[in-house]
């Protein structure tokens, strides 16, 4: 995720690390390159001359531009979705932790929170089994990190490892309640969380299996470098050799939509405007351990040429 201050007008126009513009200034230097052709064969430089009307352009323009909305609010309502889901995934674990702290009978205040602590252990280590599993990487060095051995060998035995983790959070709250430091009332709390818990890794897991429908991207895809390709020669006609500058202009004004909603529709992934789940996930781990009145040692994500992971 793209993280810098606020920029100045001018300053913006010259920001490059997270655009879109290094990944497509190949693909603007084909439209260059094909507008000098139709300039050359607009002036007779070339054998062939190809002129084209501008109409066909604008009405297809206008389609375009349309889709394109429409894809780029697809692709913006599945990010701004999964960054509800990592706010409601923190907010679940500080509600659990401290329930655990506050609504366990007996003993004193130390041992409620030895007690609480393996449960804490448990939610601070979901984040990040969940930010592997989306990213298909290995969570193994982060879970051994957390977990004690037995609970790290049967965690990664599983394949649905956040699940895996909340089913041995409800064991906490299942022993806890045979031992009689939980009432009804209590118990109803935890799984309330707990539930929203289990909402959160479904919501993450249907965003990430289900992409925007292949068909509908590759018609958009195609139709935009369709009309890049050709706008030089529709405008050549009209603004002769001026026609690089504006046919260069168009086409980085629509691949550059393109792109960022095919970067953005996949909001787990590691490229530069993707969530930054590392830095949430070490945020959540933090915030549960100072409720346990833990020292925060844990490394802060700095942001690295302004990307955070």
């Amino acid at each position: 995720m793209i993280v810098r201050p606020h920029l100045e007008w001018f300053r913006m126009l010259l920001a490059w690390r997270g655009s879109v513009l290094p990944q497509l200034l190949p693909r603007l230097f084909i439209v260059l390159c094909l507008s000098f052709v139709a300039v050359a064969a607009h002036d007779h430089i070339l054998r062939v001359t190809v002129n084209l009307s501008t109409v066909p352009f604008s009405l297809i323009g206008i389609a375009l531009a349309v889709f394109l909305g429409f894809r780029n609010n697809a692709s913006y309502d599945r990010y701004w979705e999964g960054r509800k889901l990592w706010g409601q995934l923190l907010n679940e674990t500080r509600s659990l932790t401290r329930e655990a702290l506050t609504l366990t009978n007996g003993g004193d205040a130390t041992g409620s929170i030895a007690r609480a602590r393996a449960f804490v252990t448990v939610l601070s280590a979901l984040p990040h089994a969940l930010r592997h599993q989306l990213r298909h990487t290995d969570p193994q060095a982060d879970l051994e990190r957390l977990l004690p051995p037995a609970l790290l060998a049967r965690v990664m035995a599983s394949r649905f490892r956040p699940m895996t983790l909340l089913l041995c959070a409800s064991e906490w709250v299942r022993n806890e309640t045979r031992e009689g430091r939980l009432d009804g009332f209590a118990v109803l709390a935890f799984e309330r969380n707990l539930n929203g818990l289990s909402d959160v890794i479904g919501g993450c897991e249907r965003i990430a299996s289900t992409p925007l429908p292949f068909a509908y991207t590759v018609m958009i895809h195609r139709t935009v470098y369709f009309f890049c390709a050709l706008l030089p020669f529709g405008l050549v006609d009209s603004i002769g050799a001026l026609t690089p500058i504006f046919a260069v202009f168009v086409a980085y004004a629509f691949m550059a939509h393109e792109a960022i909603a095919s970067q953005i529709e996949d909001p787990f992934g590691t490229e530069d405007n993707d969530l930054a789940l590392s830095a949430m996930s070490i945020y959540i781990e933090a915030a549960l351990h100072d409720l346990l009145g833990d020292p925060t040692t844990l490394p802060t994500h700095a942001p690295d040429d302004f990307v955070i992971d």
